[in-house]
């Protein structure tokens, strides 16, 4: 997905679920429900925390920094969906000012 695309459409929080798990199962070879804790259930460790973020980074055209690299965010991959679903919105309402 470009950054054109993503400022464009509109957030398919489904379709990014989806996005995170197949990435997670591919890098775990364990496919998570997407209110599992990854940390919690030994799926995800510090290794995949980082990848996770270069991920989403690269995926969806947000920066994660500061407070937003806060572990919490990364539980689950709804947690994660629900960041870049908040990063994206953030980008796009400085976009407009």
């Amino acid at each position: 997905m470009t950054e054109q695309q993503t400022a464009k459409a509109p957030f398919d929080v489904d379709a990014v679920i989806d996005e995170i798990t197949k990435f997670v199962a591919g890098q775990t070879r364990t496919t998570p429900e997407a209110d599992q804790d990854l940390f919690a259930t030994g799926v995800a460790n510090s290794m995949i925390a980082m990848q996770l973020v270069v991920f989403l980074e690269q995926t969806y055209a947000v920066t994660v920094s500061g407070p937003d690299l806060q572990l919490s965010n990364f539980f689950t991959v709804k947690s994660m969906a629900a960041l870049v679903g908040r990063l994206q919105a953030e980008s796009a309402a400085d976009s407009d000012v």
